[in-house]
């Protein structure tokens, strides 16, 4: 791959937008839903799953001298990858869409759910997510009805995972951008006010907001190992105003300014800047590659801020929204929390 195209696409700038480089990869989502609905029965229906191999089992080459564990469950909720202009007008995508689902696991599952398996077992159902569209239409009730089926999906498969495999072991939820908007309801429904937060390790709500009167109970964590607790980031680059705040729509579903925010950095809720030496390693567009010390973290605004990361030609990367990025930029540190929580766990 030339300079320049490398260039293009890291930190993913193509992983959840460009799906035709996926379609070698489609013979292999050959399945079909008489229902148009997903059967969770079927391991099809889950993008990631123990019983078989799929991208999230991946461990990048310097890794792999990792112990691994299965002692906890993860719940992964993946983010959208419905982005297609000429699909605008489609609010839901088709579960059984092949190059979708190729897009799908070889984006998202294999460079962010594959973050939690040295301790995890990973569970990620296929849904029938909402278009990226509709996070920014102006039919709210069109938008509704989409986020509804996506949703339904989403229930099923939790209701479905916790009756045949979870047996009472300890769970994470997780998710990024629509997949965490989706784990929020979820855990509201599920975990809030529940005998099942007992089992609950953490929430990894990322790429989405935590408004501060969404939870009653559930809490975001002050530290690194704290469990029970909520943990919740949205990436920018210092000094970028996202179009949200400015306009102060509070119609948007983005447009959430009293919210909760976590530093990846140091698991602190507080705005101190964390230096980038504590970064200590990013999974860009080389899943095998790792870059340390690319970027620092602050909190500000209830946002996460980061300087310009920095990384081999980086002077040539000028997108100032890292949303795409949120796990990317901070793989190592991901990786290294989700063990010391369950620790944490598993000691009280």
């Amino acid at each position: 791959m030339g300079k320049r195209s490398f260039f293009i696409g890291l930190i993913g700038f193509c992983l959840f937008s460009c799906s035709s480089k996926y379609s070698t990869f489609s013979s292999q989502y050959n399945f079909k839903s008489e229902s148009g609905k997903p059967g969770f029965q079927d391991l099809d229906y889950w993008a990631a799953h123990p019983w078989k191999w799929d991208p999230s089992d991946s461990i990048p080459a310097p890794l792999r001298t990792e112990l691994q564990d299965s002692l906890v469950d993860v719940f992964f909720l993946h983010p959208t990858t419905f982005t297609a202009k000429k699909d605008k007008h489609i609010s839901n995508a088709l579960i059984d869409d092949e190059s979708l689902n190729a897009k799908t696991d070889y984006t998202t599952i294999l460079f962010q759910a594959s973050v939690f398996n040295q301790h995890c077992r990973i569970f990620a159902p296929r849904y029938r997510q909402a278009h990226i569209n509709n996070f920014y239409s102006t039919d709210k009730e069109k938008a509704a009805a989409a986020f509804e089926i996506a949703y339904e999906d989403v229930k099923n498969s939790f209701a479905y995972y916790m009756k045949t495999w979870n047996k009472g072991r300890p769970i994470i939820i997780a998710g990024h951008s629509q997949g965490a908007f989706l784990a929020e309801r979820l855990l509201k429904e599920f975990f809030e006010g529940k005998e099942l937060i007992k089992q609950l390790v953490a929430a990894y709500i990322i790429g989405w907001p935590v408004p501060k009167n969404y939870f009653t109970s559930l809490k975001m964590c002050d530290d690194a190992s704290q469990t029970g607790c909520l943990i919740s980031w949205r990436t920018y680059r210092t000094g970028f105003i996202p179009s949200y705040l400015k306009n102060k729509n509070p119609d948007n579903l983005f447009g959430q300014t009293n919210t909760y925010v976590t530093n990846p950095l140091n698991w602190k809720t507080t705005e101190e800047n964390v230096a980038k030496k504590f970064n200590k390693g990013s999974v860009l567009t080389k899943f095998n590659k790792l870059y340390k010390q690319v970027s620092n973290a602050k909190i500000e605004n209830g946002l996460l801020y980061v300087n310009k990361p920095k990384f081999p030609w980086s002077f040539l990367y000028f997108t100032k929204n890292y949303h795409i990025a949120d796990i990317n930029l901070f793989y190592i540190n991901i990786r290294e929390n989700v063990e010391q929580r369950i620790n944490a766990f598993l000691m009280n």
